[in-house]
């Protein structure tokens, strides 16, 4: 993988021949460039949150709670940016959220991000609710790392069928997302009447899934009118309890993952259980307006778990120093999430591919300047709350 240094550097060469980087490499103007290419349904689908938006817009000030304290005079020439994770090695603590319906972003979608990870080895989450069905991604991807996102729905053996099919084509991981039984409020698709699922869009994993089918009077190609509304009678599962997390887990020889876990009393449930590992997310601010923000709710889940499985960080990362903050706090990876899609809504694959490279180098570049050879230096000495007078 390539160092930051080189990727500043290909950037600069290309300058010098009058051929500047056309991909944003500021996150506000690339939020902007992809605001100017979507449908302003898609792109406030993907940009808006739950109620006032509160939690959303905290996600991202939390990281101004913590200052980085850069050491110096240590020898940072070569450094290691991989993590070892239920058994696999990855290049970087660094992985693509679980983001649902990216064709209504791209005609390509999922397929045009899972190649551009599987070029990077940048493990992928494929949503439930994706455009393109499980098997298909992962033909795209090979053997590059995968991981799958289950939204368990109300019939358990649909459920049973959606994971046994990630085994078959192997995704390394099940994330169970926990804090979207149902949607929330959210004024901004409600100001458009838009649900993309409404529109069958998202939904492929359903439209091919055999159980899914059968519960139908006729295929969806026929009658995709119906397919919609049988869809949206198994979404969510409001019942859900720690009880079938555990039975979730003889059902499975992939490591189980909650997503959304937010309390340390959830971790600690979590842990006891037996799940694998948990994700420390509040789904992006899409779901309860005043939520804690995700990265102050970190250090206290990572309390909580005692080193016992692995804490990952989800909500709000922009860059390289945000990362590195995410770790310091105790998180062994983080997700990158609304970025990605306005990567892949700009330029289709080659966005995102681009984006991806671009955040590396940064994280990078940001490892070594704090004085780390590797993420296993990153530790909690390295950040220090920022005080106001």
């Amino acid at each position: 993988m390539e160092t930051g240094m080189e990727r500043q550097l290909e950037i600069y060469r290309k300058g010098l021949f009058g051929m500047p980087e056309p991909f944003p490499v500021d996150y506000m103007e690339l939020e902007s460039r992809a605001h100017e290419v979507l449908k302003p349904t898609a792109f406030d689908y993907v940009a808006g949150g739950a109620g006032f938006e509160t939690t959303m817009d905290a996600n991202l000030n939390a990281f101004d709670a913590y200052w980085l304290v850069p050491r110096m005079l240590r020898n940072v020439a070569v450094r290691d940016r991989s993590i070892q994770l239920f058994g696999h090695t990855y290049p970087a603590p660094i992985m693509v959220a679980p983001i649902g319906v990216q064709g209504i972003i791209h005609p390509d979608g999922e397929l045009a991000t899972a190649r551009a990870c599987a070029k990077l080895g940048i493990p992928m989450v494929l949503s439930t609710v994706s455009s393109y069905s499980i098997e298909h991604v992962a033909e795209v991807m090979g053997d590059a790392p995968r991981w799958f996102q289950l939204y368990h729905p109300r019939d358990p053996e649909l459920a049973l069928s959606f994971i046994q099919r990630a085994e078959q084509a192997g995704y390394q991981a099940l994330v169970l997302t926990l804090d979207t039984h149902m949607l929330a409020w959210r004024p901004r698709d409600l100001t458009h009447a838009y649900l993309p699922f409404m529109q069958g869009d998202g939904l492929a994993n359903y439209f091919s899934d055999p159980v899914f089918r059968r519960g139908l009077s006729a295929p969806p190609e026929e009658d995709p009118g119906s397919a919609v509304m049988h869809f949206a009678q198994l979404f969510g599962n409001s019942s859900l309890t720690w009880e079938d997390v555990a039975r979730l887990k003889v059902n499975t020889r992939l490591p189980i993952v909650l997503k959304g876990i937010l309390h340390p009393d959830d971790a600690r449930q979590a842990v006891a259980v037996g799940v694998d590992g948990i994700i420390v997310s509040n789904h992006g601010g899409r779901q309860v307006d005043g939520a804690i923000p995700a990265l102050s709710a970190l250090p206290t889940v990572v309390e909580a778990v005692e080193g016992r499985i692995p804490v990952l960080f989800d909500s709000g990362i922009r860059g390289g120093s945000d990362a590195l903050k995410a770790l310091a706090l105790g998180a062994t990876a983080v997700f990158l999430g609304r970025p990605v899609m306005w990567a892949l809504a700009i330029d289709g694959e080659q966005g995102v591919h681009t984006y991806l490279r671009n955040f590396l180098a940064d994280f990078d570049l940001v490892l070594g300047l704090t004085g780390c050879a590797s993420v296993r230096e990153v530790t909690r000495d390295l950040i220090q709350p920022a005080r106001t007078a």
